[in-house]
């Protein structure tokens, strides 16, 4: 895919994610940015960098937006998906814990991997996303278990920034985030839509 140009997170998305993070589920849509910079493709190595001890894989459903979108309702921002992808939220966690906000944890070169472009079912709320280490699934979690449906997100984004075409949202990780080490492969498909896989390493 092309280099987005901007990607939008969204945290804890996922109730059982929170509360393995030992955090509340959020009243609102929790959002950050990842630089797109950060975004490597299939088969590149996500490359793990000195300044963190602790860095852990996010499967996430990463959504490509087709058209601008400012401050638009859910069922406009629903027509507004072009496609879906797997993507993989690489996150610092030790810097996310020590630093007061996470640019730094989440902004690595190739902490965002992302798939190819897939369809879009007629319900988002179909959709499945799972990750696996070496083979061994470590996370599963559907759009249907979301805090706030993808279409809510998409909104709430819009009210805040404007979304343009092929701008990234992700939008949340379930339960099951794991540390990676050298010599892992990662994987997280968004079941028979996208797929992302890609060996760990460290910066050279």
């Amino acid at each position: 895919m092309n280099r987005p140009g901007k990607i939008i997170c969204v945290g804890r998305n996922y109730r059982d994610h929170a509360k393995e993070m030992g955090n509340d589920v959020p009243k609102e849509p929790l959002i950050f940015l990842k630089p797109p910079s950060s975004v490597i493709g299939n088969g590149e190595s996500v490359q793990l960098p000195p300044q963190s001890k602790q860095v852990e894989h996010e499967g996430e459903i990463g959504v490509i937006i087709d058209r601008r979108l400012c401050r638009v309702s859910s069922q406009e921002a629903r027509t507004a998906v072009r496609a879906i992808v797997a993507a993989n939220d690489v996150t610092a966690r030790d810097l996310q814990r020590s630093d007061s906000q996470w640019t730094r944890a989440k902004g690595f070169d190739t902490f965002c991997p992302v798939g190819e472009l897939g369809e879009v079912p007629n319900d988002l709320g179909t959709l499945t996303v799972v990750t696996k280490v070496n083979g061994t699934e470590r996370q599963r979690g559907r759009a249907s278990d979301m805090v706030f449906p993808i279409p809510d997100v998409l909104a709430y984004i819009s009210q805040v920034m404007t979304l343009e075409p092929g701008d990234l949202v992700l939008t949340g990780s379930p339960a099951g985030v794991g540390t990676l080490s050298p010599g892992d492969e990662v994987e997280v498909e968004v079941l028979g839509v996208s797929r992302v896989r890609n060996p760990v390493t460290v910066v050279a």
